[in-house]
Formats: structure tokens, sequence, C-alpha cells
């Protein structure tokens, strides 16, 4: 007979991965321990490796959730009847949001490739390219030029925005001079005023 599923299960696996996320973005990959984790996370390492029976998985496991709920929340604020202009603001701010409060999940990401394996690290591009393509066909929108077989700017132009969105936790800061809304402004501008000079 199947073990039944404890009614906390899904919110001590959320604890355990904020607890893990911690441990690896102060850590690192190679330090962190299954012990330091299951500490931090104040259960026993027999129950942390019930859950996750090695460090790949758990790491895997981070990226993942913190991915799905990112991608989640760009294809819920996607309104495809918007203009392209007020969906590309819509889906930064939407970004910038879900990285609120997210700073150790998402170092984590964007350090934990070589802690995982290849059909770990395809699963996570999976996803990733999912909700990198949903940004690109909107820019497309705004300037079609952009996807030139001669000249082919739309990847590298996708990727510049979220290089201004992905690294923001390095000196962004709750509290200080400006808001995450007005970072989203701030960026959704430089990329629309941007592309215009962009051949």
């Amino acid at each position: 007979m199947a073990r039944t599923r404890a009614s906390d299960f899904e919110d001590k696996q959320r604890s355990i991965l904020e607890s893990a996320a911690a441990v690896f973005a102060e850590q690192g990959m190679e330090k962190a321990s299954m012990s330091l984790v299951a500490n931090s996370a104040g259960v026993s390492k027999s129950l942390l490796y019930h859950y996750y029976p090695a460090k790949d998985a758990l790491i895997f496991a981070i990226i993942q959730s913190h991915l799905e709920d990112l991608d989640a929340a760009v294809e819920a604020a996607d309104d495809p009847k918007a203009s392209p202009e007020d969906r590309l603001h819509a889906l930064v701010r939407i970004t910038l949001e879900n990285y609120r409060d997210a700073d150790n999940e998402h170092k984590v990401q964007l350090n934990a490739s070589v802690a995982l394996n290849d059909d770990q690290r395809d699963e996570i591009r999976a996803i990733e390219r999912r909700i990198v393509r949903r940004f690109s066909l909107i820019l497309r929108e705004i300037n079609p030029s952009l996807d030139n077989a001669e000249r082919p700017l739309l990847m590298p132009v996708t990727m510049s925005l979220f290089g201004m969105m992905n690294w923001a936790y390095m000196w962004f800061r709750e509290g200080g001079p400006i808001t995450r809304d007005d970072y989203a402004d701030i960026a959704t501008t430089l990329v629309l005023e941007g592309i215009k000079a962009v051949r």
C-alpha cells in the first residue's frame, strides 16, 4: 500500500527549498553540504534525503521551482489584446516583482549549471527558453527588422533586456531611491527607445 502524503508536504518542501537556496547562495554549490541545508531548514538529514536523494536533485528543485513560478507569472501577466509596448512593460514588471525576495534562488539559478546533470540542465533550459521566447516574440512585434537572417539581432536584444533584469539583484535595494516598478519603467524605456536605433 502506497504511503499517503502528509498534508503539509508542499509547505515543508517549499520551506526546505528556501532554506537550501540561502545556504547555496552563501556557501556556493561545492562547499554547501546536505548537513548544512538540513540544519538551516530545521529538519533531519534523513528527512531531507527523503525529499531530495542527492544534492543535485535539491539544486535542480530550487531552480525548477523558481523558474516555473516565473513562467506562470509571466504567462498570467501577458495580455495578447494589449499593445506590444504595454505587453512588454507588463512582463518586465512581473519579472522584477517575481524576483522580489528570491535573490537566493536567482543566484542558484545563475551559478548552478555545473552542479546539474545533462537531463536536469535540459529541463531547466526548456523553461528558460519558454520564458525568453515570450519576450522575444513581443520585441519582434515592436521591431520586426530585428529578426533578420542576415543580421539576427532579436536574440541579442532580448538577452540584453534579461541582463538588465537578471543582474538587478547586484545593486537594487528595497527602500532605495527607486522602486521595482520604477526600474521596470526604466528597463522597458531603454529597450523600447533603444531598439528604434538598432540596425
